[in-house]
């Protein structure tokens, strides 16, 4: 609670906390809560989001709401803050203060007339009646753990009061100075309570020293026998001493620190050079002692060439391919006649690029250097994809192993999460810490790889803290041959984190944060909540999140709010960086734990889809994806795609059967299995992070929770040091800001000002108030800054190289409370460049999203200071046009030559985060691949008025949306059309490709894929600027899409109608987030209808008419809806009227459906995603009939239209990639292809049948 005591020590909310105090109440629901009020004096008290200790007044007035800071003065008296100049009224109390302003003229906007009460609801019953587990919460263990720091409402270790002068001093020189004063007058010549005073101040000091003399012992008696006597004898001496001695002691360990730093490094050159002349053969470093040196791999591979090259070469095309990491060696070795080999070597710096094709996951392109400035590249055809990845991260390791680079650029971490169950761990884990199991896991040729970083949360852990990280250790020594050594432990009852890095790391680490919050009942118990380590690695920011939520089928409200909590009070990382949630204080977070997530099915139905094998419709109905569906929580967090079966409950000491019912006193309880653990992340734009593994043990069973594994490879930057020094005047680089405008979702009518951080600025800087503001909804906000109102930054060092690693984050601030309204970052590295750039990206706050921002901003760096390097990330691209696959289909574009492919944006580029179409991808590939953007912004300017400035698609709090069959790609319309009843989409013309709008790589982000809901509403993200046209894109394999990025604005506003679309059996993945000013639909020649499909008539109910109403709203209000639609309407007359059934598409508000809409499955589900992307093409461009048509040129889209186009990869691996031959294909071959599904291969055979000419 807010506050501490009053004047006098007398509580400043009195006896009893009033009613119209809310506690810890964010600012958006305390405007939601005035707002319902409705009437002119409303008001409530809050905690004040900037200042600890203050308070918020908020006052409701003409619809408008008015904040005004409440603040403690020195000695506890509260006073409204006042313009300067203005005396303020003290009050001991709230209560007293409130009791003023209730009487007219005193000086508020409006006498304070209706007090909005808090609503009082029961302590929750934090106890799950389903599974038991917190029926009697365990207590913590007995043996705590040092590393464990109070509670959120405590002072940390890591605060100047915990253990510094300032809090020791101020009592010695209350009252233990007097008694030491006292001593003197009697004649004593010592000051005991000093003493004891300077020996608990230094405390700490003792500590570390202690660590620095033990870690240089081993040093000194090397090199310096002398000090290492004296340094022995320090250590021991310092166990049993106290009082005087323990601080004489502490100065002589000082003295002795300071001789022997001096003076180490002279006798230790001594020491070698007299070594060097005895001994030739110099020791190996410490770090690559005891390493496992990685054997020579091999890989069986084929040649992939093209049909008449087959000719001349003959059949021949096999070849191994052999990587000797150790060595930097790839042999290229040929087979040739009479068993005869032909063989290359390619030492590491020869391999000049690896070029993966997104369409054939098992296709990998190197480029061979073979003579000066000329290069040859080879395509081959890996056996699988998994086995493909093995290849190129050995490579990868061969590379980083054989660099000239003093620090890394790239890592691999290992995340693993486990509930142990309150039982000591087996013997063995090792399946756990090599990722074997089920789901996605790695090759077991880099099975064994070490790591360089391993975060290990548990939960339900009763071992001891030392114990388990001994535990640990030995395991990865056993399996690695290396010493691991732990950066943190952080343990809160017996939920655990364990941070465990590779020893030549050890130095690369610094600023370790650790945390606790705690979530169990009333938020007073520890038996639920979260544990949190954050450091820096070299230049680069990690986070790592333990929790376990609230359990019980029902209580998703509560698991919601116990995220929220963590995400408010866990303390980590830059404590300049408070105005920000965790989510937003590092370059990679990564959450894990026992989220507690159930899966709402029957639990026939859940055991039957397990039996089977299918996940999709499991996930469909998993409550974490729908919830983060509805932005409730891990906003613009990822997850890998789930293949693994659910983790919990299993029957201890097996996996064959899980255990669904318990009897209880209340009665038979059903827990039904769940994917209750789960790890994600978030990172910052333009960083590179790649999921390789994230799946379950099948063999550790003492638990009823399997051990979930992911690994990742994760980009790190160095601590960069320029080599031309400090930059002078005129090599300074510069930030430039030509203007700023967001939208905030805010009742207040207060100033605004920007805050900028960045670990490239000296500080954090601050622009002026805004000098434009304006609102057409009263929920809503825009505000503006031009040139002269922005500041302009200077970062530390000017090197490009240095900059194109670094972000800044915003954060828009009022000037009335100082509280901030939404928060942002941003990579400099789209942005550097002698033009300005345009940027577009989300807001948020306290884990919600609250507006949108947008601007024009350049960084300016001087030409002497432009040189930089590729990464060893960069050095793998995904091909662009392949220009040997079949027609028509080209792969996602990453990047040109060795341009910087932006990761955030293809965070898993292989199908690995979400299969995605490369159909449209060739008229993105221009400067869009070559130079990503947070965003483009050069669309036509009457649209990019109606897109950005209509502030409806904001979330409207309480206003759900509906289901997935609400919005159709109707609502995309042909710029050229009309008709905003009916949008028309052209048919394909007879002979001619029709190329669908592409994906660009500039505005593509993957996300988390959510295998879900059969057809995805409204776009999160979209064009800065252009119109609401959103493209289509194909896939392979699988119903997977890609959540929005952490970058990009929720859409634009479509000029069209909602019109219902026919629905699809297996959803494909939403493209990676179109570039819309790259997009264009042609105009709809007359009588290209969009047909209606069945399954959209059963579930959408009134259909594309005038059906809606209240009545699609659920149990909410229709009434902000409509006044966003009416908005729409009225600010854009050059527009033609909106149908009746198609109001702007607000994110998380329903789109006015009839009643039915409302039903369909799953219920209640909110689909704030892309409007088009999981529909057949049949569906967009009109066509009803699933044979093979004119148009087609490729397999793959033969296969869409069919709905079948998982089957692709198979038939082009097995050669069947060109439509004139499959006319030939049998059953046979189709089943050799992977399809093995009697029906499929019907409508297979049938679509070839009726193509064939008669």
């Amino acid at each position: 609670m807010a506050g501490g005591g009053g004047g006098g020590g007398v509580s400043p909310l009195g006896p009893v906390p009033p009613m119209w105090y809310h506690r810890d109440l964010s600012r958006a629901a305390a405007e939601e809560l005035l707002a319902r009020a409705g009437r002119d004096g409303s008001f409530l008290v809050r905690d004040s989001e900037s200042v600890n200790g203050a308070y918020a007044l908020c006052v409701l007035f003409q619809k408008h709401v008015h904040t005004y800071r409440i603040l403690p003065d020195e000695e506890g008296f509260l006073a409204v803050q006042t313009s300067q100049g203005v005396q303020p009224k003290r009050f001991k109390t709230l209560p007293e203060l409130v009791s003023l302003y209730l009487q007219p003229s005193q000086g508020l906007v409006t006498t304070l007339l209706y007090p909005v009460d808090r609503e009082e609801t029961a302590v929750p019953d934090d106890r799950d009646y389903s599974d038991g587990e917190d029926e009697k919460p365990p207590l913590p263990p007995r043996s705590a753990s040092t590393s464990t720091p109070p509670g959120p409402d405590t002072p940390t270790d890591s605060t100047p009061a915990a253990n510094g002068l300032s809090t020791i001093s101020h009592e010695y020189l209350k009252g233990s100075y007097a008694l030491d004063l006292e001593a003197v007058k009697q004649g004593a010549c010592s000051l005991p309570h000093l003493n004891k005073t300077l020996v608990a101040s230094c405390k700490r000091l003792n500590g570390e020293v202690d660590k620095v003399l033990s870690g240089l012992e081993i040093l000194s008696k090397v090199f310096d026998q002398q000090s290492a006597f004296m340094v022995s004898k320090m250590i021991q001496q310092s166990v049993n001493q106290g009082g005087d001695q323990e601080l004489e002691n502490l100065v002589t360990k000082l003295a002795i620190l300071k001789d022997l730093l001096s003076s180490i490094e002279k006798k230790a050159l001594k020491a070698l050079q007299d070594m060097s002349l005895s001994s030739p053969c110099p020791l190996p470093p410490l770090s690559m002692r005891h390493s496992k040196s990685i054997p020579v791999q091999a890989f069986e591979v084929k040649l992939d060439v093209y049909l008449a090259e087959l000719t001349k070469i003959g059949k021949s095309q096999k070849y191994t391919l052999s990587v000797d990491v150790e060595g930097g060696r790839l042999v290229v070795m040929k087979k040739v006649k009479d068993s005869q080999e032909d063989w290359t070597t390619f030492t590491h710096d020869k391999i000049r690029q690896l070029i993966k094709s997104q369409r054939v996951q098992n296709k990998l392109g190197i480029v061979f250097e073979k003579e000066k400035d000329k290069s040859q590249r080879k395509d081959f055809i890996f056996a699988s994809a998994k086995k493909r990845e093995a290849f190129c991260q050995l490579l990868q390791l061969m590379k980083n192993k054989h660099s000239n680079q003093d620090e890394p650029d790239m890592i691999t971490v290992f995340i693993g999460t486990w509930n142990m169950g309150s039982v000591p761990a087996p013997k063995s884990v090792a399946s756990w810490v090599l990722c074997r199991g089920l789901g996605k896991t790695l090759d077991e040729m880099t099975v064994t790889i070490p790591h360089d970083l391993y975060a290990f949360g548990t939960q339900e852990n009763s071992v001891c803290d030392r114990e388990w990280v001994e535990t640990l250790r030995a395991m990865l020594k056993e399996q690695t041959e290396l010493d691991y050594k732990p950066i943190a432990v952080q343990t809160l009852w017996n939920i655990k984190i364990a941070v465990l890095v590779k020893p030549e790391h050890e130095n690369r680490i610094s600023h370790v944060g650790m945390s606790s919050v705690k979530t169990g009942i009333a938020n007073t118990l520890g038996n639920k909540g979260a544990v949190g380590v954050s450091f820096m690695f070299n230049g680069t920011s990690f986070g790592f999140v333990n929790c376990h939520l609230t359990s019980g089928n029902e209580k998703i409200a509560r698991r919601n709010q116990n995220y929220l909590d963590i995400l408010r009070l866990l303390s980590l990382g830059d404590k300049q960086l408070s105005s920000f949630d965790i989510s937003l204080r590092f370059t990679h977070l990564f959450w894990l734990g026992d989220l507690n997530y159930r899966l709402d099915m029957d639990i026939q139905e859940i055991l039957n889809y397990i039996n089977r094998k299918e996940f999709d419709p499991l996930l469909k109905v998993d409550q974490l994806n729908l919830e983060r569906e509805k932005n409730k929580v891990f906003l613009r967090f990822a997850e890998e795609e789930i293949s693994f079966p659910p983790t919990y409950r299993y029957e201890r000491g097996s996996r064959d059967t899980y255990v669904w019912q318990k009897q209880k006193a209340t009665g038979m309880r059903t827990n039904v299995p769940s994917w209750c653990d789960r790890i994600l992340w978030k990172s910052y734009p333009e960083t590179h992070i790649v999921c390789n593994s994230y799946g379950c043990t099948d063999d550790i069973v003492t638990s009823d929770h399997s051990p979930v594994f992911a690994t990742f490879e994760v980009g790190v930057t160095s601590q960069f040091v320029s080599k031309k020094g400090l930059p002078k005047s005129s090599e300074q680089a510069y930030i430039e800001f030509e203007s700023i405008e967001a939208i905030v979702k805010t009742a207040s009518r207060t100033k605004f000002f920007i805050e900028f951080y960045s670990t490239c600025l000296e500080e954090f800087k601050k622009s002026y108030e805004n000098d434009s503001q304006s609102s057409d909804n009263i929920n809503f906000l825009r505000v503006g800054w031009s040139n002269k109102q922005l500041t302009t930054l200077k970062p530390l060092l000017s090197e490009i190289e240095y900059l194109q690693d670094q972000h800044l984050l915003l954060t828009v601030k009022s000037l009335d409370g100082y509280e901030s309204y939404g928060e942002c970052v941003l990579a400099l590295k789209s942005m550097i460049g002698s033009t300005a750039q345009q940027f577009h990206t989300y807001l948020s706050h306290r884990g919600e999203e609250t507006g949108n921002i947008r601007g024009s901003m350049r960084v300016r760096v001087p030409s002497e200071r432009m040189g930089t390097r590729e990464r060893l990330y960069e050095w793998i691209s995904v091909d662009k046009d392949e220009t040997g696959g079949p027609k028509g289909k080209t792969t996602l574009a990453s990047r040109v030559g060795h341009e910087y492919v932006k990761p955030s944006v293809v965070r898993k580029q292989l199908g690995e985060l979400g299969k995605v179409s490369e159909e449209g991808e060739k008229s993105c590939k221009e400067e869009t691949a070559a130079r990503p953007k947070q965003e483009s912004s050069d669309g036509d300017p009457s649209v990019s008025k109606n897109s950005y400035n209509n502030p409806a698609y904001y979330i409207l709090e309480g206003v759900p949306n509906q289901s997935a069959a609400a919005i159709s790609p109707e609502l995309l319309p042909s710029p050229t059309s009309t008709n905003t009843q009916s949008v028309k989409v052209p048919a394909p013309v007879p002979g001619a490709r029709t190329k669908p709008p592409c994906t660009s790589s500039a505005s593509s982000h993957s996300r988390r894929p959510i295998t879900g809901h059969p057809v995805r509403a409204i776009s999160e993200e979209g064009s800065s600027e252009d119109d609401g046209v959103v493209c289509v894109a194909g896939a392979q394999g699988g119903s997977t899409l890609n959540r929005p990025p952490p970058d990009f604005p929720p859409p634009p506003l479509p000029k069209g109608a909602v019109e219902m679309v026919p629905e699809v059996p297996f959803p494909k993945p939403r493209p990676l987030y179109p570039d819309l000013a790259e997009v264009r639909i042609p105009a709809a020649p007359p009588g290209a209808q969009l047909a209606l499909g069945e399954g959209f008539r059963r579930g959408g109910g009134g259909g594309g008419g005038g059906g809606g109403g209240a009545g699609a709203l659920d149990d909410q209000s229709c009434s902000v809806l409509q006044m966003a639609k009416t908005l729409s309407e009225s600010e854009f007359p050059g527009q033609p009227p909106r149908a009746p059934s198609a109001p702007p598409p607000l994110r998380g508000q329903s789109m006015g459906l009839g009643l039915d809409a409302c039903r369909t499955f799953p219920p209640r589900n909110p689909i704030p995603e892309s409007i088009a992307e999981d529909l057949p093409e049949e569906a967009l461009w009109g066509s009803s009939s699933s044979s093979l048509s004119v148009g087609e040129s490729s397999v793959g889209e033969w296969l869409q239209r069919l709905g079948l186009e998982r089957y692709e990869q198979g038939l082009l691996h097995n050669g069947w990639d060109d439509l004139e031959f499959l006319s030939d294909i049998t059953e046979e071959d189709l089943e050799e292809a992977g399809v093995l599904d009697p029906s499929h291969k019907r409508i297979l055979l049938e679509s070839l049948r009726q193509q064939q000419p008669k």
